[in-house]
């Protein structure tokens, strides 16, 4: 990116921030472009408080800090919002400068498309806690919980008085996601069991089975799996080499087959819903570990068929 295409004043500002350097690349690195980027957004929002300071009293989000906020979708909603409101106090700074971020951040597992429906599923962010320390063969250790993962689901043309989304039985709490004919929702789920993490007894849920259930009809239009390996079983001995191979490994996860047949018990899908309404959590988020447990104990199926002991 050229110095021409920036405002001049952002620049100016560079002389009172402090340095955000970071490690050393080539001009032509895409690193460095994005590092670019990322110290262009700081000091716009430095130029734009030192000008206009924020008077406004703060929100509190709650429980949706930690539950549609770490959703590509209202991240995305949320930087265009900031975005605009530095173009509006005279700072050029447009949204897709950052679409790289997101991209690699949020990838896109795959789509799904059902007749006039798409189902698209894509990577979240999911806080890993730290544990306690624990002493080990070479010392002392604090592990990190890192077998929880969160996806996001993007549903678009689909009659919200008709369809519904589940994720291995248990309907998804979808949300309105600025269109009439979207909706987004996310799904926190054990993509592993490793023995040192907060549930070290509570299974996987993994694979993800997606359907998209006629509430007229009793049946499942279609849907998807997800799974969080190699479905084969395959074992990759390194770490991708480049976005291609990346991106490659993520399509094999990924399958648009595996909904389920035949009639579905409607009742059993009220239920769940009306259990879902009523606990707590953030908006618009299924966990998946509290369904099957919590959501057992109070009347509902404890796991889906699919979902296996590993």
């Amino acid at each position: 990116m050229h110095e021409t295409a920036w405002p001049r004043a952002v620049f100016e500002l560079a002389q009172d921030v402090p340095s955000l350097d970071g490690p050393s690349c080539p001009p032509t690195s895409p690193t460095c472009t994005l590092a670019m980027v990322q110290s262009l957004l700081v000091r716009a929002l430095v130029l734009q408080f030192w000008e206009h300071p924020h008077t406004a009293p703060l929100i509190r989000h709650g429980a949706n800090l930690h539950g549609r906020y770490l959703l590509p979708h209202f991240l995305q909603a949320d930087i265009a919002d900031v975005a605009a409101d530095l173009r509006a106090h005279g700072i050029e700074f447009e949204t897709s400068w950052l679409d790289p971020f997101s991209e690699f951040r949020f990838p896109r597992f795959g789509t799904v498309v059902l007749g006039d429906m798409e189902v698209e599923l894509r990577g979240a962010i999911e806080p890993w806690n730290t544990l306690g320390e624990q002493t080990t063969a070479s010392g002392t250790a604090r592990y990190v919980d890192s077998s929880v993962e969160r996806l996001q689901v993007r549903v678009t043309g689909a009659d919200r008085d008709r369809y519904v989304v589940t994720c291995n039985g248990f309907p998804l709490p979808l949300v309105p996601a600025g269109r009439a004919d979207v909706q987004v929702a996310g799904v926190r789920y054990r993509a592993w069991q490793p023995p040192e993490s907060l549930h070290p007894t509570l299974t996987v849920d993994a694979p993800l089975v997606f359907d998209v259930l006629d509430l007229e009809t009793g049946l499942s239009r279609g849907g998807c799996t997800y799974h969080v390996s190699h479905p084969g079983g395959m074992f990759y001995a390194g770490p991708p080499v480049n976005a291609v191979v990346a991106q490659s490994r993520r399509n094999r996860r990924f399958e648009s087959t595996g909904h389920t047949p035949g009639p579905v018990d409607l009742a059993d899908v009220r239920a769940k819903m009306a259990i879902q309404a009523t606990d707590v959590g953030a908006p618009g988020i299924l966990d998946l570990r509290r369904a099957r447990t919590v959501w057992g104990t109070a009347g509902g199926p404890r796991a889906h068929p699919n979902v296996g002991d590993r």
